[in-house]
């Protein structure tokens, strides 16, 4: 099979847009930056990276007969609050569990911001105690078993929609959507910055711009995953277990290199969800130059290691790199008291 034999439910506008980064690729002297921007790609609660798996998850869970999709995050996560938006969307259910994930003390953390928009669209919300871990979790398990003995057809999505047979075919079809705004743009994006924690995301682009290196003569690109996750080795086995089941799903008819996985670590911090002197200034920095907000748990860590790695060289000058701003602004809400 190729990547267009799979079937797609579309919930995004189209083509998410790419745009450069110019006073901020001036104010670092080397390569251009350009973003790309799933945090206006769908009109369902503010978009976001995971709306581009749900595009594929969600046949599956039509064809299966699924009334209630059921995930996991922690209590700011983006990803279950999109899974309400689309559940909201077609006329389904959505139970989610939401794990204490983050060791930040607001007051308000579980009122505001990703989890109040998910009770605002009708999701059964479910609190747990439970800390940070990208695995299957049994709070998720008796949720399942829950819907279904209340007479209900639960379609089970792990945290971040990334453990799932078809959790990377959102990306490896956003790498073909870049390649064809590259023809439009006249540009080529030799190297991809992107944050990295469930692993999906960043595994599916891997897929995909080996798909089209592979298969399409495009010239190879690096694809460099900025950890978030404080968990580096957990998330690397992940990224390159989703990695190479994409490819195989998606036909690229070799194996994955092992320096196409790219995971990167020195900006998480000890914890995950906790930010960093590094992610207040590449929040503050891109705030200020360009007007793009970025959020303390995952986008202002990528930026920060994009930061870094422009201002040393290690992508060199000559570079056009192209940062995936995933979303996620919404957490904001839940650390007034830092940024204020």
């Amino acid at each position: 099979m190729t990547l267009a034999d799979f079937p797609r439910y579309p919930l995004t506008f189209g083509p998410s847009p790419v745009h450069q980064l110019e006073r901020l690729s001036s104010h670092l002297g080397g390569a251009r930056v350009w973003a790309k921007r799933e945090d206006v790609s769908s009109g369902l609660a503010y978009g976001g990276n995971k709306v581009r798996k749900l595009e594929y998850l969600i046949p599956d869970a039509l064809a299966h007969g699924a009334d209630t999709l059921v995930s996991i995050g922690g209590i700011q996560s983006n990803h279950t609050r999109q899974v309400a938006a689309v559940a909201a969307h077609l006329g389904m259910k959505a139970v989610l569990v939401q794990e204490n994930w983050v060791n930040w003390p607001d007051a308000v953390g579980d009122r505001v911001g990703n989890i109040l928009l998910s009770r605002l669209m009708g999701a059964d919300v479910r609190l747990s105690p439970a800390g940070f871990d990208i695995g299957f979790r049994d709070s998720w398990k008796d949720a399942l078993r829950e819907v279904e003995e209340s007479g209900g057809k639960p379609y089970a999505i792990p945290a971040g929609a990334s453990d799932h047979r078809l959790g990377g075919l959102g990306f490896a079809n956003w790498a073909h959507e870049v390649r064809a705004q590259e023809e439009q743009l006249g540009v080529f994006f030799d190297t991809i910055v992107v944050c990295t924690v469930t692993g999906s995301t960043h595994a599916g682009m891997i897929a995909g711009f080996a798909d089209l290196a592979e298969n399409f003569g495009d010239r190879p690109r690096r694809v460099i995953g900025i950890d978030a996750s404080a968990t580096i080795e957990k998330t690397r086995e992940q990224v390159d277990r989703i990695a190479r089941r994409t490819a195989d799903l998606i036909g690229l008819g070799r194996d994955l290199r092992d320096d196409e996985i790219d995971v990167r670590e020195g900006w998480a911090g000890d914890e995950y969800g906790i930010p960093v002197a590094s992610t207040d200034e590449a929040i503050y920095l891109t705030g200020r130059l360009e007007g793009v907000i970025l959020d303390p748990v995952y986008e202002g860590k990528s930026m920060a290691g994009l930061i870094d790695l422009v201002s040393s060289r290690q992508i060199p000058a000559d570079s056009n790199v192209l940062y995936a701003h995933l979303g996620g602004q919404q957490a904001l809400n839940a650390y007034s008291g830092r940024y204020h």
